[in-house]
């Protein structure tokens, strides 16, 4: 009589196993790279999520934003690195397809409504389609029921005894990544104004040239230019005047636009003005804290001394500014910008921005800027960047975990290299066992 574990015994095709191999790379990598890419920029993932708590009437929930923020990443990193290296090979499909059973449903109501143009799944990195980002969502379930039913025979590279050593460490990359993230600036900017980016005035200088004017005689009215105004003595009477329409000024590579607004009138040309500049960014005026208004003037101060023109640029309304401005006892000028474009520039509430002949120098969170670069003269305002080294910080991140993982891998496998010098052949006896010991399974 057979063994009623044989069927489960057998080798798989080499095909299934191809395949098997091919779904754990593409859905593993697919859940790290949207995980990263999240991770990597907290702030721009909370705001994401908050857009989707309130366009589906969570309001209440709209507070848990930053946490959600931060959990999601964490989430898909375990998951994709599960399906990436065959751990959990049961579990792990199982979590992605409870992901996707939320997933889809809102993926699909999205591509049909379009209630959230962008679905955010890969943060600024790269912009999908609502109907795309549906698609994408359909092939990962496909490719986790696949691996849940076939990928169970296929061995991962690391053993059960340690895959929670892996899911350890993968943890504790994510959260690397994320915390610098949240409170110095992104290690990786994929927002369009990146360091070295040129700011311009996104609305054109008006002048009396740009205007006609319009009279009125014998009951016709005519327009005129500046240069070619009649006289009123010659029985013209004045009426009105408009704008010529003007193409805005045009913005090459290295370049990004800006409006700004000062009591309604266009304030980006002033603003961008001077030599060297320090904006003081409030993405949300009305939560940000009345103790950094100390850390505020502080730097405030320290620019002026140094010939640095200060501005504070928010999206707020006049009644907020004005408290804002009595209760911090600002003695700087406040502007107004569109909220996304202060979002993107920096992230932080407040976040701090230093530009030297229109280009973008540095910045960074206020809370990151310690008290010693403040009160230390010799600290110039254009230096206080240069401690941030976000491109060595990522290699140093990588570079660990992949050594993590290395040790983990030698420490789990190193015994197969030894076992046939320690391994009996068997006598033959009788016929061979049915059974074939799994020594990866879950």
């Amino acid at each position: 009589m057979s063994n009623s574990s044989d069927s489960n015994n057998q080798p798989q095709p080499a095909v299934v196993t191809a395949i098997v191999l091919i779904m754990r790379l593409v859905v593993g990598a697919t859940f790290i790279l949207s995980a990263f890419t999240k991770a990597i920029d907290p702030w721009g993932t909370c705001y994401k999520v908050t857009e989707y708590l309130l366009t589906l009437g969570w309001d209440t929930l709209a507070g848990q934003a930053l946490f959600i923020a931060f959990a999601l990443p964490a989430v898909e990193m375990l998951i994709g690195a599960a399906i990436l290296f065959g751990a959990y090979r049961r579990s792990a499909p199982v979590a992605t397809l409870i992901m996707m059973a939320g997933m889809l449903p809102l993926t699909l109501w999205l591509a049909t409504t379009n209630a959230v143009p962008d679905c955010g799944c890969f943060g600024d990195a790269l912009h999908l389609t609502n109907w795309a980002t549906f698609g994408k969502n359909l092939l990962l379930t496909m490719g986790a029921m696949f691996l849940l039913a076939f990928g169970r025979k296929v061995p991962g590279v690391f053993g059960p005894a340690v895959q929670w050593m892996v899911m350890a460490a993968t943890f504790a990359a994510t959260m690397a990544i994320a915390l610098p993230g949240y409170f110095t600036q992104p290690m990786i900017d994929f927002r369009p104004y990146k360091i070295g980016t040129k700011l311009v005035s996104s609305q054109p200088s008006v002048d009396d040239q740009d205007y006609v004017f319009i009279y009125e005689k014998d009951g016709k009215q005519q327009q005129f230019s500046i240069d070619s105004v009649p006289d009123e003595a010659d029985g013209w009477t004045y009426i009105d005047r408009r704008e010529i329409a003007t193409a805005r000024p045009s913005v090459t590579d290295g370049q990004r636009a800006i409006a700004v607004a000062d009591h309604g009138a266009q304030a980006a040309d002033e603003m961008l003005e001077p030599d060297s500049l320090l904006l003081i960014l409030f993405p949300d005026l009305p939560q940000v804290s009345i103790a950094t208004t100390f850390v505020i003037n502080e730097l405030t101060d320290k620019a002026r001394e140094q010939h640095v023109q200060v501005y504070g640029l928010t999206s707020a309304t006049d009644a907020q500014i004005a408290e804002w401005t009595d209760v911090s006892m600002a003695d700087y000028p406040m502007l107004v910008a569109d909220d996304s474009d202060i979002k993107m520039i920096a992230r932080g509430n407040p976040a701090v921005v230093y530009l030297h002949g229109d280009t973008i120098i540095w910045k960074r969170t206020l809370n990151s800027i310690t008290a010693q670069s403040l009160h230390d003269p010799d600290v110039d305002i254009s230096r206080m960047g240069e401690d941030l080294h976000p491109g060595l910080q990522l290699k140093r991140i990588a570079l660990g975990y992949a050594l993590a993982l290395l040790l983990i891998l030698v420490l789990n496998r190193t015994h197969l290299l030894f076992r046939p010098l320690f391994t009996r052949k068997p006598r033959n006896h009788g016929p061979a066992s049915d059974s074939s010991p799994n020594d990866d399974t879950e």
